[in-house]
């Protein structure tokens, strides 16, 4: 009978989605992090600017006040057109410690963010490099002596969090900070349960030797995206990942202002998924459709009547874990003020989700000009 057979369906879907977030996901939600002692290490923090005059003047005031012994800070203007260089000449003037990469157009690498990384990796001075972006803010100024702290001699890896900053009375806000922190979830859990798949360049550490090791974004150097998540699903593995989730070692960014311009920026991220490696791209596929299937199976029971109160409770019993998972993230993160809305941002993600896979089938998403 077709609906006994979408209630077993949905029984199916229903117990893997609590393996994610009764198991998977608790492997960050309840880990009990300790701040190491801090390294003191020479640290590097290099940050890749074009056409980001406006936000270094804003910004950049929190990187150079850190309060670390020693640190330089490597600017990269990849042939901006705007007066993204004079502002970086302008800090360099009064802090010695600033050290700028100037990129110049080459057809091979034209518009490739990962090459004028790649350049200013090479002129850092220090093995221990730290990475944010020119639109970053840093929480404090522990920043620095938090994420280094996390390197040891097996930990060459460090995955931080970069929020976005809190807007009152804005749902798209809330739904792209939510999608930041389930997915700040799922790259924790993963990391904690020693398959680290990715992390974020707005906050990201690791050795320049590690770099090197991998050939750095050759491998992947053909993809204008993923010079965060790609080199970690590349570089990372059992062993030399480390997470840091101190809330003063958290950088924000200014969310997008309206749907399109966020929806044009998450098919960029979404495109270079399919780069993972095979194990990941199946546990984060599953979780997706999954995800997807719930809903759908969910609305046609309910609406069949079929097995309603066992249907009613079933769904009770995957919210209740969703939330308590994703509430003790929340907490952890600084994102409080989601709890609330977890159901309501759950569904609308699936379809923006849905939304982005299928525009990407489509045509391919643009990418760093």
């Amino acid at each position: 009978m077709l609906e006994d057979a979408l209630f077993f369906s949905f029984a199916a879907v229903l117990l893997i989605q609590l393996i994610y977030y009764g198991f998977v996901f608790l492997k960050f939600s309840f880990k009990e992090y300790t701040i190491p002692t801090a390294k003191n290490i020479p640290v590097s923090v290099i940050i890749c600017a074009k056409n980001e005059a406006d936000n270094l003047r804003l910004n950049l005031p929190s990187i150079i006040h850190q309060d670390y012994a020693s640190f330089e800070i490597v600017l990269i203007d990849d042939n901006s057109s705007d007066e993204t260089l004079e502002v970086m000449e302008e800090f360099a003037q009064q802090h010695s410690n600033i050290k700028i990469v100037k990129v110049k157009p080459i057809d091979k690498f034209w518009g490739n963010k990962k090459y004028a990384l790649t350049l200013g990796i090479k002129a850092a001075s220090h093995n221990f490099l730290l990475f944010t972006d020119a639109d970053c803010k840093v929480q404090s100024n522990q920043w620095i002596k938090l994420m280094s702290a996390h390197f040891s001699k097996s930990k060459s890896i460090v995955l931080g969090y970069g929020a976005y900053e809190k807007k009152k009375n804005s749902f798209l806000n809330k739904l792209i900070r939510f999608e930041t922190l389930l997915t700040a979830v799922q790259y924790f859990s993963y990391a904690n349960l020693g398959t680290p798949y990715m992390g974020v360049g707005r906050n990201l550490a690791y050795r320049k030797d590690t770099f090197f090791e991998v050939s750095g974004f050759m491998s992947h150097m053909h993809i204008k995206s993923g010079d965060d998540d790609l080199f970690v699903n590349q570089a990372a593995n059992s062993h030399n990942v480390a997470v840091c989730n101190s809330l003063e070692s958290f950088t924000y960014s200014q969310p997008k202002k309206n749907l399109k311009s966020w929806l044009k920026q998450k098919r960029r991220h979404v495109s270079t998924a399919k780069f993972y490696k095979a194990k990941h791209k199946f546990a984060l596929g599953l979780f997706f459709i999954t995800q997807l299937l719930f809903w759908i199976l969910a609305i046609v029971l309910l609406i069949l009547s079929y097995k309603f109160y066992w249907v009613l409770g079933m769904i009770f019993i995957r919210f209740l874990f969703q939330y308590i998972s994703l509430t003790k993230s929340a907490n952890k993160l600084d994102e409080k003020d989601l709890r609330p809305w977890f159901a309501i941002l759950d569904l609308c993600l699936i379809y923006i989700q849905l939304v982005i896979f299928t525009n990407n089938l489509i045509s391919k998403p643009n990418h760093w000009n």
